[in-house]
């Protein structure tokens, strides 16, 4: 676990993440076959532990979803089956897959959450999370809107995806996208993604995929993802929120309502302070009346 990166030099804090540098995933859907050969490229390049080989109970998954010790995840996407339609069918998704992964938020929580500096934004638009610089605290963790940081429970520490930085800064793809057989996990320039991605999804609906979208929030908080996907039907199938927020955004309610509950208590013992101060008055002029009598 020591040795979770490989040595680097340090990633260059906060870039303009929207320069020609910028890189990202963009992950079809419609092409993985479940093979897992990025799961395994990622371990073996990053010295990532296995997970154990042991079947959940209730999917043919065995790794289950993205943890400090799997930075790419395959799920398998299991539908309703239905007799005539199975595969790539357009008229019903039976049987899917899709290589999940850290989404690299452009609005990052995790990033906005990091006391300590461990999280930082590299040159290629990526966060990146320098293991030897976390305290543990798990802030990342709960600010994170697709639960993808997590701690180790045994080192304290937590992990994701680095994105190949490493590989990215000696003119490498990420081991990843270079595994995968049928190139479902695509790396490049982000904005180029993008467009091949527009470009994809019009192929797919002219073969009768209607239900094909692409996967990029830019219209909540987090702004769009810089590791984003074409998926069918529900999002939410692929572990993969419909409006995902980032937590910072809820700070401005949050004030306000301690401001407008504070100031209702401080009323309130003002109130009965005065209340307090007049009725000891009352008493003490009932108490002189009965003494002159």
């Amino acid at each position: 676990m020591s040795t979770f990166i490989h040595a680097m030099n340090a990633p260059t804090e906060n870039p303009d993440i929207h320069s020609s540098h910028t890189t990202g995933f963009f992950t079809d859907s419609t092409l993985c076959i479940g093979c897992k050969a990025c799961e395994v490229a990622c371990k073996e390049w990053n010295d990532v532990p296995e997970d154990g080989l042991n079947l959940s109970g209730y999917s043919y998954d065995n790794t289950g979803s993205l943890s400090f010790s799997t930075w790419r995840h395959v799920k398998f996407v299991e539908g309703e089956i239905k007799p005539g339609d199975g595969g790539n069918s357009g008229n019903h998704l039976s049987w899917e897959f899709s290589s999940d992964v850290c989404k690299h938020c452009e609005v990052a929580g995790c990033l906005e959450a990091c006391p300590t500096g461990a999280l930082v934004r590299t040159e290629f638009g990526s966060v990146f999370l320098q293991p030897d610089v976390c305290n543990g605290c798990g802030y990342c963790t709960v600010n994170c809107p697709f639960g993808v940081v997590q701690r180790n429970e045994d080192d304290g520490r937590a992990f994701k995806c680095t994105f190949c930085t490493d590989r990215q800064k000696v003119g490498l793809e990420p081991a990843c996208a270079t595994a995968c057989p049928t190139k479902s996990i695509m790396f490049g320039n982000l904005e180029e993604l993008r467009e091949h991605a527009q470009s994809r999804l019009s192929d797919l609906h002219g073969k009768g995929m209607k239900d094909a979208q692409i996967y990029d929030p830019k219209d909540t908080s987090v702004k769009g993802l810089h590791a984003f996907f074409l998926v069918r039907g529900d999002p939410r199938m692929y572990n993969l929120p419909p409006k995902p927020e980032v937590p910072i955004v809820y700070q401005k309610d949050a004030w306000r309502s301690a401001v407008i509950g504070s100031g209702a208590f401080l009323l309130a013992a003002l109130i009965a302070f005065t209340g307090s101060r007049h009725s000891s008055r009352s008493q003490r002029k009932v108490s002189a009346r009965r003494s002159r009598a």
